[in-house]
């Protein structure tokens, strides 16, 4: 090897002792969160979990959780062992939630034709399931893999959900590209959001960072296409509708209509 080459090699070596945290593999956090679906909604199945008993496939699972976490156990207030166990004792009420979740989108949407159809296919499900899936994670204190699991949902699926929001029952994202939702907000019962509609903060700096940065979008809420709510002061009151291409960095009363007006001119192409 040439010298330089050794030197960058030996400043790599260096650099990696200097990392505060180190991380599972991005793949294997894809894994556990596609064979955990399945886990939890058996309409979606490779061969190999269709062969396997639920038993089976839960110790899998807990094995890959694991395997998920050993690298962070310096930076976990108790062992990886204990994180699993609460999040598998959790995972009947994430499931029970995700139920709610499909059959708000079944019920909302005219074009779904079965529950077993969103579960399988809408992306908005499947984002809205990887971030309940993190966010309980986050609640168990773990740091980086939750947000590497709704990164990878964000990958999938162009719906961009960070772990630490607060979501309500019920939550429906129709086609859901583009969608962004910030890391403080709080999203009521029954809330709906369209494609482009950002959740965010009006300022981006760092000394924010352990501030409510976001809005709050109260129950009963249709936000839809591009529109933009910004702010942590930021409250929309339940009932109301955001139209279409809003900018919003003010709260508005529930049972409000607000929407954005445009002029539009047609005129005939002259021949």
């Amino acid at each position: 090897m040439s010298t330089p080459l050794i030197a960058f090699l030996n400043r790599l070596s260096a650099q990696q002792q200097q990392y505060q945290y180190r991380l599972p593999s991005r793949p294997d956090a894809g894994r556990f969160i596609d064979q955990l679906m399945r886990l939890l909604f058996p309409v979606t199945q490779d061969c190999q979990s269709a062969t396997a008993n639920a038993g089976e496939t839960y110790q899998r699972l807990n094995d890959q959780l694991l395997c998920l976490l050993h690298p962070l156990q310096p930076n976990l207030t108790v062992r990886a062992e204990a994180v699993a166990m609460r999040f598998f004792d959790e995972l009947p009420v994430i499931h029970e939630n995700l139920l709610l979740d499909a059959q708000a989108i079944a019920d909302n949407d005219p074009a779904a034709i079965s529950i077993e159809e969103v579960i399988a296919v809408y992306p908005g499900f499947y984002a809205i399931a990887v971030y309940r899936i993190a966010h309980a994670l986050l609640q168990a204190e773990v740091p980086l893999l939750p947000r590497m699991l709704t990164e990878y949902a964000h990958g999938q699926t162009g719906i961009d959900i960070h772990p630490g929001a607060s979501i309500g029952p019920s939550f429906f994202i129709d086609h859901g590209t583009g969608v962004v939702i910030g890391e403080t907000t709080i999203i009521g019962e029954n809330v709906r959001v369209y494609q482009g509609v950002t959740l965010g903060a009006t300022h981006v700096a760092k000394s924010l960072a352990q501030k409510k940065r976001h809005p709050t979008i109260e129950d009963n809420v249709v936000i839809y296409a591009n529109a933009t709510i910004l702010g942590g002061h930021t409250v929309v009151g339940h009932n109301s509708v955001i139209g279409g291409n809003v900018w919003l960095t003010e709260s508005v009363e529930p049972h409000s209509l607000v929407y954005h007006q445009s002029q539009i001119d047609v005129r005939p192409i002259l021949q």
